[in-house]
């Protein structure tokens, strides 16, 4: 708890007063857990959503949890940073683990859970063998991970963002590699499987939103990696994409597109709603340098199949090639978080 000290009086009492109360308290408890809407909540609590709405404005007043809006629903979950967050962890920590309140509590997520993994299993079934049918096509997906993996490299990763995140995939692939993440959907019921997966997978660095991929509802330049899986080839415009995603990209940040290369499989636009037949390495690469990124890296991944059928997936590596300079004491007390801290040196060509 040595960081805490970085807080004034005033702050650390304006934390303890937030988190001052039972109800909240056990709020900030299952809202660490995962993203939650107030539906949710009262039915965890037992609580009527009035009550449940004040305790959720207190707390975000006091600057401990996050609210994004998803169509009619509200989520809320506990912030990933911040020194208020820091205390408010701290204080979790200290509850005890086999407290009466807080284990029913957690026994009531659980079912709150089931019943969402429930729905979003009978989503991904009725579409299951579409998805299925486009993997015999291309390249394993455990051969495009393992390609993924190598390409990143074992550097610790601070922030990660997924745009299109789909069923989440990629935001469990790299858990374990990222501080915290985020992934980006514009389909509602996509964003239920994917925190169901989350779930399962006890994933709790990792949040997702609905958003527009053109339009992303996040902080600029707050993100060291960004990958587009498999996005690329539903969009009219996937230049306007690539720009947005870098102008999500820290000094220094990556951004890894994987998408299929140029094939002549027609049907697929009628039947998966494919407006791209592929790519070439010439097209991503273009605006790529015109988003104001150097290419690193072109892999191609071939499936080995023989015919017409076989679909190639290519991966793109590019950075930003902006350089920020940190100071050596800021390094040496955070090398995850050196970039966030220095001078920012911009060096991309206009």
């Amino acid at each position: 708890m040595t960081d805490l000290v970085k807080l004034g009086l005033d702050d650390v009492v304006d934390v303890l007063k937030a988190v001052g109360e039972p109800t909240r308290l056990r709020l900030l408890a299952l809202l660490a857990a995962g993203d939650l809407t107030v539906t949710d909540l009262t039915e965890i609590l037992g609580q009527s959503q009035p009550r449940i709405s004040r305790h959720l404005k207190l707390l975000g007043e006091a600057g401990l949890i996050d609210r994004y809006q998803e169509g009619a629903w509200a989520y809320f979950r506990l912030k990933q940073e911040g020194k208020a967050v820091t205390l408010a962890r701290s204080l979790l920590r200290h509850t005890a683990e086999k407290d009466t309140v807080l284990l029913r509590d957690g026994e009531r997520l659980s079912s709150v859970k089931r019943v969402r993994a429930e729905r979003a299993q009978a989503y991904f079934s009725r579409n299951a063998a579409e998805w299925d049918e486009l993997r015999r096509l291309h390249v394993a997906d455990e051969d495009v991970d393992k390609a993924l993996i190598d390409l990143i490299g074992p550097q610790p990763i601070d922030s990660f963002l997924d745009l299109g995140t789909g069923t989440g995939r990629m935001l469990q692939l790299l858990a374990g590699h990222y501080r915290r993440a985020v992934g980006i959907d514009a389909s509602r019921d996509m964003l239920a499987v994917a925190r169901a997966n989350l779930d399962r997978a006890n994933i709790t660095a990792a949040s997702v939103r609905h958003g527009d991929i053109f339009n992303l509802p996040l902080e600029q330049q707050d993100f060291d990696l960004i990958t587009i899986h498999q996005v690329l080839h539903f969009l009219d415009q996937p230049e306007v994409a690539i720009n947005e995603a870098a102008r999500m990209l820290r000094p220094g940040g990556r951004l890894v597109i994987i998408d299929l290369a140029p094939h002549g499989l027609e049907y697929l636009r009628d039947e998966h709603a494919h407006l791209r037949l592929g790519f070439s390495h010439q097209t991503i690469s273009d605006w790529l340098k015109l988003a104001g990124l150097d290419v690193e890296r072109v892999q191609d991944l071939h499936s080995g199949r023989e015919g017409g059928q076989a679909l190639t997936v290519t991966i793109w590596l590019a950075r930003d090639p902006r350089l920020l300079i940190a100071s050596d004491q800021d390094r040496q007390s955070s090398p995850i978080l050196a970039g966030r801290v220095g001078h920012v040196f911009d060096i991309r060509k206009p």
